[in-house]
């Protein structure tokens, strides 16, 4: 019993260095955004691997189908993990999260192709999709309550981190891209240079889980109040601040996976090469990497609210525009200019995002109502965007399509930013 009582004190009184909680947190974020944007930059290499038909744009189809569908799973993950997080600890479903993240990369990086095994190839990607989905699930909660409950002080700067990270990922994938698309040959890229990227990531694993290993509890959380089941207490009494937490997310996620739908929709809709779509990522990665943070600094001097609503209302007055502009005269240069401004208004919405959703739950709730709000959005608005965003520009007949559909997300997001201001003032 006293030995419990003396860890228990240890971890109370650990002092948190903020880089190695920031690396210890951010790292698991990392790993999941990087999968996610190398699957979405390569998705026509895997349709030909894993998804053959006779008809490309149906085997394009399938790809996305199985990119989104793994995010069907993501809201599981986010009620297993995140009421793990909140009954037994963060840093226990942080090491957990790691590891599933891991084992899903590698099943992709060594699944022969459906020529060389058939059908259980694609089965056994969309099993690897659905591990990772489940494991990213729980991911974001319990990683951004750990931020902010160590550094409750600078909650706004040390959550930017989280979206940050994001970019880093974003920046490294199109990296990859680019660099590949230079060096190697289309049927080399092909065959097996789309594997590299995934390679990589699967080394950032190991490395994850070690640093996480050595890391403290939150003081505030080993001191809270104990709730027996935060999900009973987050449905049957904090419904309305999933609504409104679910609402922050949507304009936010909606652009990240426009971002990562970017190299497809430049190739097949507006028949540019493969070298301009991965430039173009590659300078949103480079600007959510280093606006993100900055503006959480910023935010800790400002407030929060006045750089969301400047954000919102830009992303609505400008987004048509800057979309016609692309499709009636597809260039590189252009479609660098809408992919740099998509990336910098996302940056200044999303710095201030997680620490303002953090703020809507209590610390018994707060890992499962950030994990639950954030992956159900992620899941409606962000997983299926790529396909939404395909089929959509097959229905209509226009590559306006992915900028009609960002003006709504932006409208829906900017009810729920008035609504937790109530909220949060009251």
């Amino acid at each position: 019993m006293s030995t419990v009582i003396d860890r228990r004190i240890e971890t109370v009184q650990a002092t948190p260095n903020l880089y190695k909680t920031l690396f210890a947190t951010c790292i698991g974020n990392a790993l999941e955004w990087f999968d996610i944007a190398v699957y979405g930059f390569f998705a026509s290499y895997i349709a030909h691997a894993f998804f053959p038909t006779q008809d490309p744009a149906v085997s394009l189809l399938l790809t996305f189908g199985s990119f989104g569908v793994s995010f069907l799973i993501r809201p599981l993950g986010a009620v297993v993990l995140g009421a793990y997080a909140d009954r037994v600890g963060r840093k226990k479903a942080l090491l957990l999260s790691i590891s599933l993240m891991t084992l899903g990369g590698a099943i992709i990086v060594l699944m022969p192709s459906w020529r060389s095994i058939g059908l259980i190839a694609p089965v056994m990607i969309l099993l690897a999709r659905l591990i990772q989905g489940f494991s990213a699930g729980g991911e974001f909660g319990s990683s951004t309550a750990f931020l902010v409950e160590h550094f409750p002080h600078r909650r706004a700067f040390i959550a930017s981190w989280q979206f940050a990270t994001q970019g880093a990922s974003t920046l490294l994938a199109s990296a990859f891209g680019l660099g590949l698309t230079h060096w190697l040959s289309e049927s080399q890229i092909q065959d097996w240079g789309w594997r590299i990227p995934f390679a990589f990531g699967l080394l950032i694993g190991p490395v994850g889980l070690y640093i996480r290993r050595h890391v403290h509890e939150p003081e505030s959380f080993v001191t809270r109040e104990k709730v027996r089941s935060p999900l009973t207490l987050l449905f049957a009494r904090q419904k309305t601040l999933m609504l409104l937490a679910t609402g922050l997310m949507v304009i936010s996620t909606g652009i990240n996976y426009m971002l990562n739908y970017v190299p497809t929709y430049a190739t097949r809709s507006l028949h540019l090469p493969g070298s301009a779509a991965f430039s173009a990522t590659l300078l949103a990665g480079v600007i959510l990497t280093v606006v993100t943070p900055l503006m959480g600094l910023l935010a800790e001097k400002t407030g929060r609210r006045p750089l969301m609503w400047g954000s919102l209302g830009l992303l609505i007055l400008t987004i048509y525009p800057a979309f016609s502009q692309v499709v009636d005269h597809p260039t590189p240069a252009r479609l660098l200019v809408l992919v740099g401004w998509m990336a910098l208004l996302k940056s200044v919405y999303f710095a201030t995002v997680p620490s303002m959703m953090a703020d809507l739950f209590p610390i018994s709730t707060r890992a499962s109502g950030m994990a639950i709000t954030y992956n159900v959005a992620v899941t409606v608005f962000g997983g299926f965007a790529p396909l939404i965003c395909t089929l959509l520009i097959t229905a209509t007949g226009t590559s306006l399509a992915p900028g009609y559909y960002l003006m709504v997300l932006a409208l829906v997001s900017g009810w729920a930013l008035l609504k937790s201001q109530v909220r949060l003032r009251d």
